[in-house]
């Protein structure tokens, strides 16, 4: 992306404000994560992005949403974006906010859509296998689909490694020429 794109601008914005707190990481996971969760819940992005509706009430939604469970830097950060009329962008900020976060650290981006959340071992074990396939430093962001049905689909780059339980059914589907 351009270096004045708003996009841009608003991702180095949060990278540098998590980096000089010192939770680059867990804002980055958690920012991804409730950007997922927005592009998936029709409701709830119309909610973010309706300008009729008073910004505090969109604070709350994201208070409620977010709560305890994350940094409250985080939810300072999605509520800037979203009360700077960029609720739309937000899908592309964090994605944007991740790139640049592997790039400063020059690794890879791996997004992993997996049923369940993954715990921190099996994330770490997951990211050093994709760096061994792909012979670069990978970085894990993963985001809970349901329509995986179990196993992994992960994206580094133009790679696609597809470990998905329905994958893999397909493949015995035609393996028996069905």
């Amino acid at each position: 992306m351009l270096p004045d794109d708003p996009v841009s601008g608003y991702a180095r914005a949060m990278f540098d404000v998590a980096t000089a707190e010192g939770v680059l990481d867990r804002v980055s996971d958690e920012a991804f994560a409730f950007a997922r969760a927005v592009e998936q819940a029709p409701e709830l992005r119309q909610a973010l992005t309706d300008i009729g509706l008073p910004a505090e009430r969109r604070r709350a939604v994201i208070s409620d949403l977010l709560g305890e469970r994350a940094h409250p830097l985080t939810t300072a950060l999605v509520g800037f974006v979203i009360d700077a009329g960029r609720a739309r962008d937000l899908g592309k900020i964090v994605d944007e906010l991740a790139r640049v976060t592997a790039r400063e650290r020059a690794h890879e981006l791996a997004e992993v859509r997996t049923a369940v959340a993954l715990t921190d071992e099996q994330r770490d074990r997951l990211a050093a296998a994709l760096s061994t396939a792909t012979g670069r430093q990978v970085e894990v962001r993963v985001v809970v689909d349901p329509t995986v049905v179990g196993g992994a689909v992960a994206r580094v780059g133009d790679l696609v490694f597809d470990g998905s339980v329905s994958s893999r059914l397909q493949d015995a589907k035609h393996a028996l020429g069905n």
